[in-house]
């Protein structure tokens, strides 16, 4: 079975429960937060998670280090695309940016990232933040290119397009102003120059449905019924 769900941030307590086995997967839809101190804690999360037998298929996030960034990563063939695994947790799948996945015969288009409304918070504090946890310009530009007419059976993203964002749950007190949504205008214009049939994103922790995009956080759903071979 497939599996899909939202934003972790180190709590794994759902996972526990999952009557899931060694040839299933769950996609976190971002901030699973394994790569956010860099240190010792990662190890020991990553240890844990990877020890739960079952592939963790996740989008980067805006609360984690890039994996591309980390020299402990590589990059593996997986799905008909690029991915990033570490050789001691195999389990642990991390999407590459603007790669277009088959995985059970869906055409699944992965864009990760997104801007830390909380950010002059965590720089005052000297909190975790990773300056380049949106997509840069160059990036958006060559992810649009590539995509761009084509049609997507899914479309996984960490934040949404700017036309669906849940104001409702924005976090009260962050000046809206200054917020940089840079990356939701970016899928907006993703969104309007393809074709897809289903759209999941997480970042803003709610549940909801507008249209065929549909925001997870800590629900979890079958995404496919295959199972997924080591």
């Amino acid at each position: 079975m497939i599996y899909i769900t939202g934003d972790m941030h180190r709590d794994f307590t759902r996972l526990y429960n999952l009557e899931i086995n060694n040839e299933d997967m769950i996609i976190i839809l971002g901030d699973l937060s394994l790569n956010y101190y860099l240190d010792r804690q990662d190890i020991m999360y990553k240890k844990l998670l990877n020890s739960l037998d079952y592939k963790i298929f996740t989008i980067r996030g805006n609360h984690e280090e890039r994996p591309e960034n980390i020299k402990t990563y590589k990059e593996e063939n997986m799905f008909n695309g690029k991915v990033y695994i570490e050789k001691e947790y195999p389990n642990l799948i991390f999407a590459k940016d603007g790669e277009i996945y088959n995985i059970d015969n869906n055409s699944i288009l992965v864009i990760g990232g997104a801007y830390s409304v909380d950010k002059d918070y965590r720089i005052k504090n000297n909190y975790t933040w990773f300056k380049d946890e949106q997509l840069t310009k160059e990036e958006m530009n060559n992810i649009y290119n590539k995509i761009k007419g084509k049609h997507f059976d899914i479309v996984l993203t960490h934040t949404s397009p700017y036309k669906y964002e849940p104001t409702e749950v924005f976090v009260p007190g962050i000046d809206e102003s200054k917020v940089d949504r840079t990356m939701e205008y970016f899928l907006d214009k993703v969104e309007e120059n393809i074709d897809y049939n289903k759209w999941y994103c997480g970042h803003f922790h709610t549940e909801k449905q507008i249209d065929n995009v549909e925001f997870m956080y800590k629900n979890i759903k079958v995404l496919s019924k295959k199972r997924i071979k080591k």
